[in-house]
């Protein structure tokens, strides 16, 4: 008798390991940065204006949050913490808004947001965090560098990202809770800058909150790279007028994570369902390289390349449907 496909048993397996994952691995906070204090932010309310005073007087406000909240990690002890901040807070740097509590949450601006042409918002994914914030900034100033003039970065760390070996990375509970805080930002960056190109680079689990803030949404592009999928079937499911693309690098060990929902009672719906790059999603799929999962946004690499051809609403490189 001829030997069955091994597809499907492989395909099994890997079901089995992640429901057992989602199920056995404790939620735990212990190694988590949540619980560093920091003082209540200043209450500065949804962005209105986008002349350069406003801006300038509001990056100035966020400034003295984040030192503020330096002052308390300091005091707490959490060296680590306060070394991001004092960097958070330099001279120069903008932030639309700024919280430390809870993880810390913050905005920030590359770039020239008054006179933008070309606005991408960056939307990391699982294990970022405010004490290694610095890979976000590396990120952003190289594709802010990529655009040229006419084009601004906002890099929005707007929720509690799950540790990347965690049950909460596997479930779209935070993405669910983050959605309308990324689409109101959309919203008001629309309302300030009307005739801007908006595009909204989501990367492994921030692609599932992009998914989620998708229906109605006033940006122009959603980009879905190093994705684990997205929570729907096809990009037609997430109802968005914006253009959806999706890559993913030669080397990047998310193409190894089953394509699956399943349903484990009294725990939660685990994975993600299909596949972002592949045909039957409906997304077109650029080339985004060799690079692994963290490279997307190197200097010099393809899928830099591609990604700000996209925010300029050009082709970018190896374009297909």
């Amino acid at each position: 008798m001829p030997d069955r496909p091994r597809r499907p048993r492989l395909r099994r397996a890997l079901l089995a390991a992640l429901v057992t994952f989602a199920v056995a691995v404790p939620v735990s906070g212990a190694a988590r940065p949540e619980a560093v204090p920091a003082p209540a932010p200043t209450v500065t309310g949804p962005l209105r204006d986008a002349s350069p005073a406003a801006l300038e007087e509001r990056y100035a406000v966020s400034r003295s949050d984040i030192r503020a909240a330096g002052r308390a990690a300091e005091a707490h002890g959490d060296l680590k913490r306060a070394d991001s901040l004092r960097g958070m807070a330099a001279a120069g740097r903008q932030f639309l808004s700024f919280d430390g509590r809870d993880g810390g949450r913050s905005v920030e601006v590359v770039g020239e947001l008054s006179s933008a042409r070309r606005i991408a918002v960056l939307v990391p994914g699982a294990g970022v965090g405010l004490d290694a914030y610095w890979r976000l900034r590396r990120d952003a100033r190289a594709l802010h560098r990529e655009l040229g003039g006419g084009g601004a970065v906002i890099v929005w760390l707007g929720y509690r990202s799950p540790a990347t070996i965690s049950p909460a990375a596997l479930t779209t509970g935070r993405a669910d809770k983050a959605a309308p805080g990324l689409r109101a930002l959309v919203d008001e960056v629309r309302a300030v800058r009307p005739a801007a190109r908006i595009s909204l680079l989501c990367h492994s689990y921030g692609s599932v909150i992009c998914a989620r803030a998708a229906p109605g949404t006033a940006a122009d592009a959603l980009v879905l790279y190093g994705s684990p999928g997205v929570a729907v079937e096809d990009a037609r499911s997430l109802r968005t007028g914006a253009r959806v693309w999706a890559g993913r690098g030669g080397d990047d060990w998310i193409a190894h994570v089953p394509h699956v929902r399943v349903r484990v009672p009294f725990v939660a719906t685990v994975g993600f369902g299909t596949d972002p790059v592949v045909e039957e999603f409906g997304a077109e799929v650029f080339d985004a390289g060799d690079g692994g999962h963290s490279d997307y946004l190197l200097r010099g690499s393809r899928s830099l390349t591609s990604l700000a051809r996209i925010v300029a609403g050009a082709e970018p490189l190896g374009a297909s449907r």
